[in-house]
């Protein structure tokens, strides 16, 4: 397993941004395992961080890199600060354009990864659960498949709200900030909603969704509004709900999940 920490330059943020990248060409087999014909080019999934996290989350939090090397899958993990992992263009900090195609192409020519969408995920929790729903449906001719973790789809909640909103994370200056005049949000394309619709109506490709949320989970109604949605438009997803709170704890269980039916 080779784990990598990549400093770049990357012209979507106009700065150098670290990210992890996680690649399964190496490996130790011990006397008696079986043998795993290492094919290339290997499938790619860009794990995003939650809200408050980094690029270390994933590797320090999780089993990734066992998982990593058992689906003998290639793993990139990014940053995303606190953004959502949209673009904002009054900074000049593109963190859409940077996820969903700059690292994507980046990669792509400096690791034996696939270029095929059918080999390329996207993945989150919490905060990087939305932005990878997000950005796996308005980048939908890179992404074939979606994982969504306990996702921070709170498009439903901060919409039209009023000028002296606060609430436990942040407040209206912050939500406006990050997803620009929320009197306009819903049918935006920072809404999964319109965006998915929008692929439904030109009868373009639309990713295949993974969704697991606890039943302890804060963000619970949220994940449970964007599933029945889905259903109702007859979108193709993978909807789970199990025992299990806001934590590492229900993460760890489902990234495997998640990746078991990405690569199946």
């Amino acid at each position: 397993m080779a784990f990598l920490q990549v400093n770049f330059f990357s012209g979507s943020l106009r700065r150098l941004t670290p990210f992890n990248a996680l690649i399964p060409l190496d490996r130790f087999e011990m006397p008696g395992q079986v043998k795993i014909s290492v094919q290339k080019p290997l499938k790619a999934l860009y794990l995003l961080h939650g809200y408050s996290g980094n690029y270390m989350d994933w590797v320090c939090n999780s089993n990734i890199q066992e998982l990593s090397l058992k689906h003998n899958i290639a793993v990139f993990m990014p940053s995303g600060e606190n953004f959502f992992y949209l673009d904002d263009t009054d900074m000049g900090a593109l963190y859409s354009e940077y996820i969903g195609k700059e690292l994507v192409e980046f990669t792509r020519k400096m690791f034996p990864i696939s270029e095929e969408r059918d080999d390329t995920f996207i993945g989150g929790l919490s905060m990087g659960g939305y932005g990878a729903i997000r950005n796996g449906l308005k980048y939908s001719e890179t992404f074939g498949r979606i994982i969504a973790l306990s996702s921070a789809l709170i498009t439903y909640n901060i919409a039209g709200i009023p000028v002296d909103y606060k609430n436990d994370i942040a407040d209206y200056n912050y939500y406006s900030r990050v997803f620009g005049d929320v009197n306009r949000l819903i049918g935006s394309d920072r809404d999964p909603e319109a965006l998915a619709k929008g692929l439904k109506n030109e009868n373009k490709p639309i990713p295949e969704i993974y969704m697991a949320c606890g039943t302890e989970d804060f963000l619970l109604e949220e994940n449970r509004k964007f599933h029945r949605f889905l259903a109702e438009e007859g979108i193709e997803h993978t909807y789970i709900e199990s025992p299990g709170t806001h934590d590492w704890k229900f993460w760890n269980e489902y990234i495997e999940k998640g990746i078991e039916w990405a690569t199946q």
